[in-house]
């Protein structure tokens, strides 16, 4: 019974590892930029695609794709902002949710036309189905790669916007625009900037998404849920925060799910509530 219990806990961490991943762009344009993408699941998703057509294309492993998208995905987010996005930024904080809604409504519509509405995955060759045997536990190289990713991307993340020069340059203008203006930062330009890094966690987030979970046209609002849980868990601005309500809310879904099936995304859901009621700041605040 332990050693059950100790396999469902280390196997929802690294699920929770994926869903940290999912949460992490979310996380900056939310708690730092004080940006709401509702398009954020969606985003991941029109990834995805273009992530298996590449691979199709190419005919290399997916692992070997992302890095070529990845800076198509920066140059994607940098030109977004500046483009549509940098015009509804404001005191209206309606006018973002609106249009990223109608971005989401677009891509949605745009895949079901393009591809179909086909549920599809990604490949990785012999790292989908190897695994190690760690203290008695046999865990997919896959999912600890995930782990790692996620991890990685966390505490970079976090490095750049707290100890960095242009991690204090994102801060300083999204606490005051006209401040920011005044000593020389182009507002403009720095939230650009700060769209393009989104732009590359929404790429990793694709890649893994795609290689641990099924997904289609339709699949981005569930992963948008998932994010937000998981952004709201940790703490609004914090990207290490966002780590840990990752593992808390893939370890509460495995547990359930163990219990009964129909438990697995409702376990997920309570705990998230629970722990709501009792420190909506969040488990690792920023702010």
């Amino acid at each position: 019974m332990v050693g059950t219990y100790l396999n469902l806990i280390v196997q929802g961490a690294l699920l929770g590892g994926l869903y940290a991943i999912f949460a992490l762009g979310l996380s900056l344009s939310v708690g730092v930029m004080r940006f709401v993408n509702i398009a954020h699941g969606d985003f991941i998703v029109l990834m995805s695609f273009l992530l298996l057509v590449l691979s199709s294309v190419l005919k290399l492993n997916v692992l070997l794709v992302l890095p070529l998208v990845i800076p198509l995905a920066f140059a994607a987010g940098y030109v977004l902002q500046r483009l549509l996005l940098q015009r509804v930024i404001g005191d209206n904080a309606l006018l973002p949710l609106l249009v990223t809604f109608g971005l989401s409504i677009i891509v949605q519509n745009g895949l079901l036309q393009g591809v179909g509405a086909d549920t599809r995955t990604l490949s990785a060759g012999a790292l989908d189905v190897a695994s190690v045997q760690i203290g008695g536990l046999s865990i997919g190289v896959l999912p600890l790669l995930t782990f790692a990713v996620a991890v990685a991307l966390a505490f970079g993340l976090d490095w750049l916007l707290y100890r960095s020069r242009l991690g204090a340059h994102i801060r300083a203008v999204t606490l005051d625009v006209a401040a920011a203006d005044l000593i020389g930062l182009s507002s403009v330009r720095v939230y650009a900037i700060a769209m393009g890094i989104v732009g590359i966690t929404v790429a990793i987030a694709a890649c893994f998404m795609g290689l641990r979970m099924n997904f289609d046209p339709t699949s981005g609002p569930s992963r948008l849920l998932i994010a937000f849980e998981v952004v709201v868990l940790g703490g609004l601005g914090s990207l290490r925060g966002s780590l840990l309500g990752g593992i808390i809310l893939g370890i509460a879904q495995t547990i359930g799910g163990q219990i009964d099936g129909a438990w697995q995304t409702l376990a997920g859901h309570i705990v998230f509530l629970t722990i709501f009621l009792l420190r909506p700041q969040g488990l690792l605040p920023r702010y």
